[in-house]
């Protein structure tokens, strides 16, 4: 059964919720992840995208360029100081934005696969997608399977997709999913729980949409396929303290930010910096530092994404 996440609420207080990372609002000591080990590294490619969607965590869109394009030259830098210091990276992911608007990102997956890594790159499969086909085509040949594309679908039927991501937003996304699949990429989808319907559901709802598509994802696999928990910044986020562990059974080492970290770069900014995950890019208090090698502290989860995504809602970017 579900936790009572009405349990963990703040009381009334002076103090307003998330507002210290040492201490909750009832003056509770705040929940902390350990860094366990690196072993997925995330860049941002950009927030730009071509389409806006509803509820975006990272608000992108065609006008939002908040965070900037991400370089090549910048990307290496990262891989670098990851190799020479024996870091343990397993797997280097591309999310934005819409990474491949960033016309850079071949020359990054490049650079990644020829490392020996795993990539993973989180895309809504539509136009700038199929721009770089050519480009796609010559990374599978050289890479095979260890290129993987997260295709994002809302739902699994076209007019509730269209509800959060706009009118003729369908059909572009089928079109560069069917022809990942014709040519033997390999695929996962992303899904979201915010419609009234069980996982069993969606799940069937998806398998079905993968059979008549041709598209061999395995929508059982919880990797293939993956359906994340919503984050609203609207609602009252419980805090999670330090016994918030016992109480609902999770383990803080299966958390994304004790295995990962992000990097992006600011609009204006003159260098990239390093921030815990994928969900924080926009908090300037999750700013680690400029190196990886700074990012091994642990990391206070004074956010209330922390606790709808992570926690209370067992998601993670990574695959």
């Amino acid at each position: 059964m579900a936790p009572d996440t009405n349990m963990f609420l703040a009381q009334e207080s002076d103090v307003a919720p998330f507002s210290d990372p040492y201490v909750t609002a009832k003056g509770e000591p705040r929940a902390s992840v350990s860094l366990v080990g690196l072993k997925t590294l995330w860049f941002n490619t950009g927030s730009l995208c071509n389409i806006t969607c509803d509820n975006c965590y990272i608000e992108s869109s065609p006008t939002n360029d908040r965070l900037a394009y991400i370089s090549a030259a910048e990307v290496r830098a990262y891989l670098d100081e990851a190799d020479a210091e024996s870091l343990g990276v397993e797997e280097v992911g591309f999310t934005g934005g819409e990474p491949f608007m960033n016309h850079d990102l071949p020359a990054m997956l490049g650079d990644v696969l020829g490392r020996g890594y795993r990539a993973l790159v989180l895309t809504n499969a539509m136009k700038p997608m199929q721009h770089h086909q050519k480009g796609l085509l010559a990374l599978k040949r050289a890479y095979g399977g260890a290129l993987a594309l997260r295709v994002s679908i809302d739902h699994y039927a076209r007019e509730k997709h269209e509800d959060l991501r706009g009118e003729r937003a369908w059909g572009p996304m089928i079109e560069g999913l069917r022809w990942l699949a014709a040519n033997g990429f390999n695929v996962h989808v992303a899904g979201r729980t915010v419609w009234d319907e069980t996982e069993a559901e969606l799940r069937a709802g998806y398998a079905e949409l993968f059979a008549s598509e041709g598209i061999a994802v395995d929508a059982g696999d919880h990797a293939a396929l993956v359906l994340f928990p919503e984050m609203d910044h609207s609602s009252q986020v419980p805090e999670i303290t330090v016994h918030c562990w016992g109480i609902l059974g999770v383990n803080p080492a299966d958390m994304m930010c004790a295995s990962s970290r992000m990097v992006l770069k600011r609009r204006n900014a003159d260098a990239p910096v390093v921030v815990p995950c994928t969900l924080l890019p926009n908090d300037r208090q999750f700013e680690i530092g400029p190196n990886l090698t700074d990012a091994t502290g642990s990391i206070k989860l004074n956010h209330p994404f922390c606790a709808q995504f992570c926690v209370l809602g067992g998601g993670s970017c990574s695959a």
